[in-house]
């Protein structure tokens, strides 16, 4: 287990560092510069701007210095937020970020195993139909057509919660964008618990547990939902990423303070470390939940050590 632990961490550094040289390079190759304006600014101006933020360097030589900064923990300081970093910029929004996200993925888990196993329980009867209808609808819709449904209906008819805004993370304002990132997520698990527990419970372990005389209950917790779980570990990097980019655009639909709104503001202002910085700091994150579900997966099946 050890081995396979630090095969996977190692594994992981080349895929961070083609992440960030490609970003580098990608952002540099978009028209326009982080300096301009509808009024161009004076000559003398831009090239003390250049000068101070090393951008007129060659790109190589921008690339080394920023990958050295990278290296230290340094992201850099935003072109468009005066007086700020992006590792404060980051810690400021990552806050509303991580309680939107973890409170999304728990509910996801928690609805979406049990309405799969419900399902895959009563296969080809009116649960099961319900179940895989919603969930067919919950991944039909993307999230940036679901929330300006929601805050219609909820928000602007019924007037029962805000149109969005964060204040301090009050329920009634988090309730609206943690169900729009939840909603797709539990109809992937759903679906993905479902089949894998239906072809559980067709196994001869399961048959055996049964004939033992073993109430129901424990057959299905205690003996089938474990290994019926593989897919959706496997499915839960997947999932963290689907989560991260939709928390983009749910943050934008809100206006919620978090990192994702921070990204869309530096893209749209050229903000090259802004956006670079997220980039950064949502593929890591991605990165290490990726090796820890491999991680997970390897003690939930030992097979996979090998």
């Amino acid at each position: 287990m050890l081995a396979h632990s630090v095969k996977r961490v190692v594994g992981a550094v080349p895929t961070l560092f083609i992440l960030i040289t490609l970003a580098f390079f990608m952002m540099r190759l978009a028209p326009g510069g982080p300096f301009d304006a509808e009024k161009a600014l004076a000559p003398e101006v831009q090239a003390n701007l250049d000068r101070i933020y090393h951008l007129d360097e060659p790109l190589p030589a921008q690339y080394a210095r920023y990958l050295g900064n990278v290296v230290r923990g340094d992201l850099g300081p935003s072109f468009q937020y005066q007086d700020w970093t992006v590792n404060e910029l980051i810690a400021r929004g990552l806050p509303v970020s991580l309680r939107l996200g973890v409170t999304a993925l728990v509910l996801a888990l928690l609805l979406g195993v049990t309405a799969g196993t419900l399902a895959a329980l009563r296969q080809n009867a009116a649960t099961d139909h319900a179940v895989m209808t919603a969930a067919m609808t919950g991944i039909s819709i993307p999230n940036f057509v679901m929330a300006p449904l929601l805050i219609l209906v909820f928000a602007v008819w019924l007037g029962w919660l805000p149109a969005g805004g964060w204040s301090g993370g009050a329920l009634r304002n988090m309730l609206l964008p943690v169900v729009v990132l939840t909603l797709p997520l539990v109809a992937y698990i759903a679906r993905l618990t479902r089949g894998s527990m239906i072809e559980v419970l067709r196994s001869d372990y399961i048959r055996t547990a049964r004939a033992k005389g073993l109430p129901e209950r424990t057959v299905v917790l205690r003996h089938a939902l474990r290994p019926a779980l593989l897919p959706v570990v496997s499915f839960l990097g997947p999932a963290i990423a689907a989560l991260l980019s939709g928390s983009l655009v749910v943050e934008q639909i809100f206006g919620l303070p978090g990192i994702g709104r921070y990204f869309v503001q530096g893209a749209l202002n050229r903000d090259y470390t802004l956006v670079m910085g997220v980039v950064i700091f949502y593929g890591s994150l991605v990165i290490v939940m990726n090796v820890i579900v491999d991680l997970v997966y390897a003690w939930l099946d030992p097979k996979v050590r090998y």
